[in-house]
């Protein structure tokens, strides 16, 4: 075959790059994801656009920077009429079909102002991130004590996944909560999941009941009842996102000498960066500096990974079974990492590669792809990739959309052909939306910061009028040391910033007409193509015929009288 019918794009949420066994861990076992790494590329070089869900997903979906979709925070909408790879595909006869998380935002007020009915297909599929939705699950039904106004309002947080625990006699309001995210003490009290002490303690749920497997039987239960239509099935996992907490078995599986250490020095604590600084001292960079809860967080955070390959194990043999292995790419990636107390940080906020830096891995059917099986690519790759990547794969033209997707499709790499020409990625995080921007009395465009980073350097821009922070990737490849005020390295900085405000001069918002209609447009501007005569003193200036439409004419005099 020439490419794949289909593709399984499968999410997980915050799963760090170095937590697998084919990246490299030395503890955590993951021969499920291992064994689609041996039948693919994996690459060792993949970065996210921002280190938070919504807008990482987003430039995911789209193939767009953040500064192109505007989407930078959790809750920031879409804005209407932005493509998503559904977009795309569908115009080839491919569906996109979402089974678990996106994090996004509808656009209301657009689709209101469109008169887009929410409940009509395109509608849908607007306030769905372009898919169509078999189970859209953000994951999270927290509780909130904030007043119905509260900016946090979630409509799509695991209202199906409740309605099925509570079928299943888990009884209460929010069984997310109180079953498949918390444990519970031998008097029957709920020990919340939310907090970290609880994280060793087993879920109060069967284990094929929790969230992982739940959604793995739906991304099954979609592909059994798919037609003959190619499809996407793009399956969205919540975990190894917190609450960190998991059941039995694996809640125990694993204990501080299967743990890496973390990556950090004592000097980074003593950062004159206002930001940095800042965000040390945030309580979740606190709470993880702390090495008990770190290791209480750990121990189920690897639970929960290995939760995830052993399903991951679950859904392949069923892809074996039917048959589908054989016409299916799979695709396997994270929205972000997980600090873990790395650098004394916790969450993902920031652009060490901790955070940014993520597994991909692409399994391709085609024989085209024999070549590569197997093997590792440390090609620069981002996330905006995989847009114009299954846009190929889906049998499109990728000058069709050039002008709107701002990636570079892998299926070069994926069959031996070539590498993309990237030389620099970049990373965008918005936080004018925290309590940190509120605490250093920052106006929320002051409070963004830019990430370039090439093979050897790493440069953070600040907004705001802050220094940046410069790591030397080749000689400190843990980013311990800042040398963002270094005179030394001032040249490093200065061609680092001239990486930066080469992307922030591209062309992102010419999306209606494509580059290479432009150029035809451009060949038939030629004096006398069109019929449009500017500064042509007479027909002999031009070519033989070019203007004979205006020769030899004759009218009816019409002129007033001289």
């Amino acid at each position: 075959m020439a490419n794949a019918k289909n593709i399984l794009f499968i999410m997980f949420d915050q799963l760090r790059w170095d937590y697998l066994s084919c990246y490299g861990h030395p503890h955590l076992q993951t021969p499920n994801i291992d064994r689609i790494a041996s039948m693919g590329v994996r690459f060792t070089n993949a970065r996210i656009q921002s280190p938070l869900c919504g807008p990482s997903r987003m430039s995911t979906y789209t193939g767009r920077y953040v500064h192109s979709h505007g989407a930078a925070w959790n809750g920031y909408p879409l804005r209407v009429g932005e493509m998503t790879m559904g977009d795309h595909l569908r115009k080839l006869g491919m569906d996109a079909v979402l089974v678990g998380k996106t994090h996004m935002q509808a656009d209301a007020e657009g689709m209101q102002r469109l008169g887009l009915e929410p409940d009509s297909i395109i509608g849908a599929r607007q306030a769905e991130c372009g898919f169509d939705a078999f189970e859209r699950d953000d994951g999270l039904a927290f509780e909130s004590n904030a007043g119905p106004n509260s900016p946090f309002v979630e409509t799509h947080s695991a209202a199906k996944y409740n309605t099925y625990l509570k079928a299943k006699g888990y009884d209460g309001e929010n069984p997310w909560h109180d079953y498949a995210n918390s444990g519970l003490d031998d008097d029957g009290n709920v020990l919340s999941g939310w907090f970290l002490k609880y994280s060793d303690q087993p879920a109060n749920i069967a284990e094929e009941d929790s969230e992982t497997p739940y959604m793995t039987r739906r991304g099954i239960e979609f592909i059994e009842q798919a037609g003959d239509t190619p499809w996407l099935c793009h399956l969205s996992l919540i975990k190894p996102h917190w609450p960190y907490i998991v059941p039995a078995p694996y809640h125990d599986m694993y204990g501080p000498e299967h743990m890496l250490a973390p990556v950090r020095s004592d000097a980074e604590k003593q950062t004159d960066h206002p930001v940095l600084a800042g965000l040390l001292q945030w309580m979740v960079s606190r709470t993880f500096a702390r090495d008990d809860v770190r290791e209480k967080v750990l121990q189920a955070y690897m639970g929960l990974i290995k939760q995830i390959d052993d399903q991951m194990g679950v859904l392949f043999k069923f892809l074996e079974d039917t048959g589908r292995m054989e016409d299916t790419m799979i695709v396997l990636n994270s929205d972000h990492g997980d600090y873990m107390g790395d650098h004394w940080l916790g969450e993902k906020m920031f652009f060490h590669d901790t955070s940014v830096k993520v597994p991909l891995i692409i399994y391709d059917p085609s024989s085209k792809a024999d070549a590569t099986r197997g093997t590792t690519s440390d090609a620069l790759v981002e996330m905006i990739d995989l847009a114009p990547t299954f846009y190929e794969v889906a049998g499109g033209d990728a000058s069709d959309v050039d002008h709107i997707l701002e990636g570079q499709s892998l299926v070069p790499i994926l069959h031996g052909t070539g590498n993309p020409d990237r030389e620099v990625s970049f990373c965008e995080y918005d936080f004018g939306h925290t309590p940190q921007a509120e605490a250093m009395k920052l106006a929320p465009n002051d409070a963004r910061m830019f990430m370039v980073a090439t093979r050897d350097w790493k440069l953070i821009h600040f907004e705001g009028g802050f220094r940046p922070i410069l790591f030397d990737l080749a000689n400190d490849p843990n980013e311990l040391v800042d040398l963002g005020k270094s005179p030394d390295h001032a040249e490093h900085i200065e061609a680092m910033y001239a990486h930066l405000h080469a992307w922030a001069l591209r062309n992102s918002q010419r999306v209606t007409v494509p580059t290479k209609r432009i150029l035809l447009r451009r060949k038939n501007m030629e004096i006398g193509k069109v019929g449009i005569l500017i500064g042509v003193n007479g027909p002999e200036d031009l070519p033989p015929g070019a203007v004979d439409q205006y020769i030899g004419r004759k009218a009816v005099d019409k002129r007033a009288p001289t």
